[in-house]
């Protein structure tokens, strides 16, 4: 039984690391997939986009799913779903067939996310639960930066080659069937222990309002993310900095804070709990933005992909431990979902919201923009009596998350 969940967990963080990739492993390779297919930039970017927006809108399905019939079986369908779909492109050579192929891919990626965030709040609790969230938070963002390595180094071959990397869904989807417990629908919580009407999420959402300040939390987690993805190397080119491999650099600073973070975050959490935690994540987000908004030093700036990465590698984690400890078992699934939804959302929408305000005044605006989103959050953690962790503590011993998996 221990070997199995040790099991489990190493195939639950490798195919945590899917989601980061779904895109970012073909931006290499972008430019010549343009030319070689004659469309234009934006055609060419809805190639590692147009997923964001599948996932957005399918993850309630899949989150139902799990409800239903419990993680083994969507996640095992949704890793094969993501490696065929992905790994279509190798023999892809048509715009409208790779476009197709990248929507049904979105499907994949939407029950690899959910699907791994259910099982491991599912399969672990307490302090363990915390120690693993922080563990998938640095298997995610080490991810971030190895696949695109992989893509690139692949992609000298061909464009059709990063597509091929997809393909790894398939044993994973196949190791999830052989190390995940057996889950009936009923012990995936599907139906309500004291045999009640099936509840669902107009009646979480009623009872537990707490849920759609977590939801906003990583609205804002997404936005703020791709706000620094997107705008970062225009901003560095502004203040000279051009060569690929230096403003790679940026990007994989916050990389590795989140990941040091991550294996610290057990630690963090039962010294600070979510309060403080969570102050500590957006004055650094506000900190970080008002560097990029204020300084034109390089080494300055340097210190702002940092200070985000500090706050996204402890405000992931938190956030996806508080859902699951707020919604009962029957519910996690579509209360998991959500998140899915609510992440790629803020992705998909981060340059439609910034990117308007960053033309017409300038980027360090677009920037100062972020800082105050992020400091009206904390300022309204601060002047409130509102408390995560008197929140949680409450809902672990509430009746409406007791219900015991048989």
């Amino acid at each position: 039984m221990i070997a199995q969940r040790k099991t489990a967990l190493v195939t639950l963080l490798l195919a945590s690391t899917l989601a980061v990739m779904a895109g970012s492993i073909l931006t290499p390779v972008l430019e010549l997939i343009r030319g070689d297919l004659g469309v234009t930039g934006t055609a060419a970017g809805l190639i590692i986009t147009a997923h964001s927006l599948v996932i957005a809108l399918s993850s309630p399905l899949w989150g139902w799913m799990i409800d239903r019939w419990g993680t083994r079986v969507p996640l095992a369908g949704g890793l094969v779903l993501y490696g065929l779909a992905g790994g279509a492109g190798v023999l892809t050579s048509s715009y409208v067939a790779l476009l197709a192929s990248r929507l049904v891919f979105g499907l994949g990626a939407a029950a690899v996310f959910t699907g791994t965030t259910v099982a491991l709040l599912t399969l672990f609790q307490g302090a363990e639960r915390d120690r693993v969230m922080g563990w998938r938070a640095t298997a995610t963002s080490l991810g971030g930066v190895l696949w695109p390595l992989l893509g690139g180094a692949v992609g000298g071959l061909s464009w059709h080659a990063p597509f091929a990397i997809y393909l790894v869904g398939v044993p994973l989807g196949l190791a999830v069937l052989a190390s995940l417990p057996f889950t009936s629908s009923t012990e995936a919580g599907g139906e309500r222990d004291d045999g009640g009407p099936r509840r669902g999420m107009g009646w979480l959402l009623r009872r537990r309002p707490t849920l759609l300040g977590l939801y906003g939390l990583q609205l804002v987690t997404a936005v703020l993310m791709y706000a620094l993805i997107v705008f970062l190397p225009q901003r560095l080119a502004q203040v000279g900095i051009e060569a690929p491999f230096l403003v790679s650099l940026y990007n994989v600073s916050m990389s590795a804070i989140m990941s040091l973070v991550g294996l610290l975050y057990a630690t963090m959490r039962a010294r600070l709990g979510y309060d403080a935690l969570f102050r500590l994540t957006l004055a650094s987000w506000v900190a970080a933005f008002l560097l990029l908004a204020t300084t034109s030093h390089p080494l300055l700036i340097a210190v702002a992909p940092a200070l985000l990465g500090l706050g996204q590698g402890i405000a992931l984690p938190a956030i996806t431990s508080l859902v699951g400890d707020t919604a009962p078992q029957e519910l996690r699934g579509q209360a998991t979902s959500m998140l899915g939804t609510v992440t790629f959302t803020g992705q998909f929408v981060s340059p439609l919201l910034l990117g308007p305000l960053a033309r017409t005044t300038s980027i360090p605006t677009a920037y100062l923009a972020s800082a105050g989103v992020a400091g009206a959050v904390l300022l309204f953690l601060l002047v409130t009596r509102f408390s995560l962790d008197s929140t949680a503590d409450v809902e672990q011993s509430s009746p409406v998350n007791t219900a015991p998996v048989k």
